[in-house]
């Protein structure tokens, strides 16, 4: 990591919402739904595939929440409506996962069955390891129900290996990504290099377990080795996928794509694109270099 870049988020989180917002709108589709449709749009005509996310999470009030189910169910009914190649991605603690239990899987219930209408698939996200648990119990319990749903495992949780064991179980749809958020050390692995290694030990083991996995990295050499595993598995293009971030390694994407590979882009987007945008910089300062870069150079 680039020690300035580091340096240079508390730079960006003084600078005025609006300059933060003409930059940030790389990683983000904009503030409405019509915003992420026409991102989506312009992603399937690259031959991209795509996942809408309403930006949001740690929601404390039941009306928020049932606020956040209904704008969850309009993605949707949008998604259906435009025909887009796209998924919906959900986070529990934006659906109540804080305030009750059995309050959020009712709502995470009623989304995966307007999904099950329309004929979508939903991903459940993972956040921080205080919310692990519930996740994935979350996850259990709406499978029993739902074949149209998933969930994202972190490779830097030293957990994760027996998720994974555990949840093929059920025939779980993975996405496996690094994992974003700050733990103690105990709880996740800290070297870029054990994480790295963690995240082809479990890809591995899903696939031999014949779950169909979302590589989501940015990681050139995760992606290569991701690659290896997947040719030594002589697995077809229809039993795995690439995903990245909207508006990040666009060259690397596109070299995936045109590899044959298929992949899927995450596109955020909501009236919380300053929470999440200063929250995307703070968890990797590499975006915050880039975006100084630009508001100076206007490169």
């Amino acid at each position: 990591m680039n020690i300035i870049n580091k340096v240079l988020v508390p730079t960006i989180q003084v600078l005025p919402k609006g300059v933060v917002k003409i930059f940030a709108n790389k990683y983000i589709a904009g503030d409405k739904l019509s915003d992420a449709v026409s991102t989506v749009k312009n992603l399937n005509d690259k031959k991209l595939m795509a996942t809408m996310d309403v930006l949001g999470e740690s929601i404390s009030d039941k009306d928020e929440a049932v606020k956040s189910k209904d704008e969850n169910i309009a993605v949707l009914e949008a998604i259906h409506k435009n025909n887009l190649d796209c998924n919906l991605s959900i986070k529990l603690t934006m659906l109540g996962l804080q305030i009750d239990y059995d309050f959020c899987l009712s709502l995470v219930s009623e989304i995966l069955n307007k999904a099950k209408n329309v004929n979508r698939f939903v991903r459940i996200d993972m956040e921080d390891s205080t919310v692990t648990d519930l996740t994935i119990k979350i996850f259990e319990e709406s499978r029993k129900k739902f074949d149209n749903v998933g969930i994202v495992i972190q490779a830097y949780l030293r957990r994760s290996e027996k998720d994974i064991l555990r949840l093929t179980e059920i025939g779980a749809n993975f996405r496996i990504c690094k994992g974003i958020y700050v733990e103690r050390e105990e709880v996740a692995f800290k070297n870029g290099d054990e994480i790295r290694q963690n995240f082809l030990k479990i890809l591995r083991l899903a696939l031999e377990k014949k779950s169909y996995v979302g590589i989501a990295t940015h990681d050139e050499y995760l992606l290569k080795e991701s690659v290896k595993i997947v040719k030594e598995m002589k697995l077809s293009k229809d039993e795995y996928e690439f995903q990245m971030l909207l508006g990040v390694q666009e060259k690397l994407r596109e070299d995936a794509v045109a590899k044959g590979h298929r992949m899927r882009i995450y596109v955020p987007f909501g009236q919380r694109w300053y929470e999440y945008s200063i929250r995307r910089f703070k968890e990797n300062p590499n975006i915050a270099g880039q975006v100084l870069k630009s508001i100076f150079t206007g490169n």
